[in-house]
């Protein structure tokens, strides 16, 4: 993959899996990934070697119980790209994957790997499409944001320039989505909610109920570990 290349450029329909509990990953988001499982290693390795895809999905409730097998899957997942690796003289790996679109999983295929693959389609959200509800949205979340991030006036200020930007409003909720210390269910339904107004009232609404300690907010998320 070139950097002038688009995103899904390379994409052709076939996903590698990397089931991870409790963290739900967005497209723009980016997660470092300490990667140890001999599974993900070759997952990693044929990444690399290859298209440099890897899906990021969130198992279903009672994953404990299969975690090394097989263990159900949520449909909707976000497909990224690595962006950066450092390979350790053990076979292990630290990734940067930053996610590029939601996917869903149509039908898993076997192909003789150690880690799971699967037939997908990107999925298109549905913008806004209202200049004027875009402003005001835009306005409304720089005047909530340091309610959720009390005390931290450099992410405050993070997410104004964020904002003021022209990244779009669906972008900048699946960033606060990923960022903000929600449950990863509840994180999950904003993934599947491609009506970009309806996933922001969703994540309002649920910002504006909950009370979650300072000290559980936290930014950005760190490692995460298969």
């Amino acid at each position: 993959m070139t950097p002038d290349q688009p995103p899904l450029a390379e994409f052709r329909g076939m996903a590698r899996l990397f089931p991870l509990p409790n963290l739900v990953f967005f497209p723009q988001a980016v997660q470092p990934l300490h990667i140890f499982e001999p599974r993900y290693r070759e997952m990693t390795a044929d990444a690399l070697a290859g298209d440099q895809y890897i899906a990021l999905v969130l198992p279903k409730s009672g994953w404990e119980k299969s975690y090394a097998g097989k263990p159900a899957l949520h449909q909707i997942a976000c497909l990224g790209q690595i962006t950066a690796h450092q390979k350790l003289p053990d076979g292990r790996y630290n990734l940067l994957l930053k996610g590029i679109s939601r996917i869903r999983i149509e039908e898993e295929v076997s192909e003789g790997k150690l880690y799971r693959t699967a037939r997908a389609e990107a999925i298109d959200e549905v913008p806004l499409g209202d200049k004027t509800k875009d402003k005001a949205w835009r306005r409304r979340l720089g005047r909530e944001v340091p309610t959720w991030f009390p005390g931290q006036d450099q992410v405050i200020q993070e997410f104004r320039k964020l904002f003021r930007s022209s990244l779009s409003l669906g972008t900048l909720c699946d960033i606060m989505a990923f960022a903000l210390p929600l449950e990863a269910e509840f994180k999950q339904a904003l993934l599947e909610e491609v009506q970009v107004d309806r996933r922001l009232c969703r994540l309002v609404k649920q910002l504006e109920i909950m009370h979650c300690p300072p000290s559980q907010r936290t930014f950005p998320p760190g490692f995460s570990s298969n």
